[in-house]
């Protein structure tokens, strides 16, 4: 099943916002803290290569930051990388 995935801390601006916006898009996000456990941070590194959250999978597929998920609405692809996910959750 494709879902979101969301590396974030719990007062990230930038994770706020990326999470409005896939809300607004009918989409909740299977957040992942990692503000308070250095493993988890570490996993996040080693899976993206960044260091900065947040950071957000659309199933295999890895957006990016919350600049990378804003650049795909402004450019009309993101609803088509949603789109499996929104099928899923009505099924």
């Amino acid at each position: 099943m494709s879902e979101v995935i969301m590396y974030c801390t719990r007062f990230c601006p930038y994770c706020i916002s990326a999470e409005r916006l896939l809300k607004a898009k009918g989409v909740t996000a299977n957040k992942i803290p990692v503000d308070h456990d250095m493993a988890m941070w570490g996993e996040m590194e080693k899976l993206t290569g960044r260091n900065t959250v947040p950071q957000i999978f659309i199933g295999d597929y890895h957006v990016g930051g919350y600049d990378d998920l804003a650049g795909l609405e402004r450019r009309g692809e993101l609803d088509a990388l949603l789109e499996p996910v929104l099928s899923a959750s009505k099924a």
